[in-house]
């Protein structure tokens, strides 16, 4: 515990600080690039493991038929092209998600495109789906991915459109992607919420997304026939800036097409209470919004579609998870499994161990056998 502590200490005041006097996206790149060089020197592995790792069989979690072995994940976007997924998994995290993953490769929206808002404890972001493409990625995977059985975490795959590939094209553009990742990942993800590509969040409207949930699935079960695999999961990540009434709508339709579950949410558009003064926000311009402005309504969208559900399909929950007690609200709340993106650039490399050590301390509190126990029970929010 001394050494996170430490850890915490040194992201805060030392490296955080130098990090942040970086442009954004030129931060990312060193920031990883440093780690994931760290992490090849003798003994880093088991260091890396010693200091972040996180273990406690009560926070293991079973949904559509994988075993996590925590419930805490990092969500796509920070690892676009799974170069450091490997890496990443050594900070304590159960699952890795990698992509957006488009069928062709794009070079995304012109920079500048990714901006803090330190204020706000939030990011803008208008990447765009940058990326080297599935078939691209396929290989890199081939390389880096261990086996199932070889690896202590889950990998997710997150799938989005090209952004030339018309949106009445679309079926065709994520079942290219998936037929060339389909080995490789443990679960797939349906991203139709960014607001970073032209038209993408029309998907979300019933007729196109039950074509496209249509055609993915039937692409998922002739790919596992073929391969002799099972099936994989396949879930929807949906924007927080729905009505209840469309949230309805895409929950019915998830369960039609026997979709294994739920992402909520995805970034905002919303620009509403920022700290950040409004003549920067409008030089910022367009872009989707994480980060702590999203955390009390990614919480409303996940107790609404939890309420919905019925229990019938797990949800992740995602948008504003900085520290425990975001991830235990957001639990509580109805979410069987957690993301977060935002708080881990702000909170560096020991949040995930913060999280989980805080979760455990919950099922202490509460007297609570296992971390599902307390998965929609908002009465344990104290």
């Amino acid at each position: 515990m001394v050494r996170v502590v430490n850890s915490m200490s040194l992201w805060r005041w030392l490296a955080r600080p130098g990090m942040f006097l970086l442009p954004p996206e030129r931060a990312h790149y060193f920031g990883m690039g440093t780690f994931a060089w760290l992490a090849k020197l003798p003994g880093a592995v088991s260091c890396f493991r010693a200091c972040y790792g996180f273990s406690d069989p009560r926070l293991m979690t079973r949904c559509f038929g994988i075993d996590f072995p925590n419930p805490l994940g990092l969500a796509a976007g920070f690892d676009k092209n799974a170069q450091w997924f490997n890496e990443l998994a050594l900070l304590g995290f159960g699952c890795i998600e990698i992509g957006s993953v488009t069928g062709q490769a794009q070079p995304g929206n012109p920079t500048p495109r990714l901006f803090r808002l330190p204020r706000d404890q939030a990011i803008i972001n208008r990447m765009g789906f940058n990326n080297e493409g599935a078939s691209s990625i396929a290989a890199r995977l081939e390389r880096l991915a261990p086996d199932r059985s070889d690896r202590n975490f889950i990998l997710g795959i997150n799938l989005g459109k090209t952004k030339l590939v018309p949106v009445e094209q679309a079926e065709s553009d994520y079942t290219e992607s998936l037929r060339a990742l389909f080995r490789y990942a443990d679960y797939f993800v349906i991203n139709v919420s960014s607001p970073n590509t032209p038209g993408l969040r029309t998907l979300q409207d019933r007729e196109p997304l039950e074509r496209l949930l249509h055609a993915v699935q039937s692409t998922n079960r002739e790919v596992a026939k073929a391969s002799g695999q099972a099936i994989k999961p396949i879930l929807l990540k949906i924007a927080p800036d729905l009505t209840e009434s469309q949230l309805d709508e895409i929950v019915d339709l998830t369960l039609e097409q026997d979709l294994q579950g739920l992402i909520a949410t995805n970034t905002t558009l919303r620009r509403d209470g920022l700290r950040t003064p409004s003549a920067t926000i409008e030089q910022i311009g367009a872009g989707g919004l994480s980060g702590r402005p999203l955390t009390q309504r990614s919480c409303q969208v996940v107790r609404h579609v939890y309420s919905r559900l019925q229990g019938r399909l797990p949800i992740i929950g995602v948008g504003g998870i900085f520290d425990g007690h975001d991830a235990w609200r957001m639990i509580t709340h109805g979410a069987s499994l957690i993301q977060l993106y935002t708080g881990f650039i702000y909170g560096g490399p020991a949040t995930a161990n913060r999280i989980l050590r805080h979760l455990q301390q919950k099922l202490d509190q509460h007297r609570l056998n296992h971390i599902g126990d307390a998965v929609g029970r908002i009465d344990l929010m104290t």
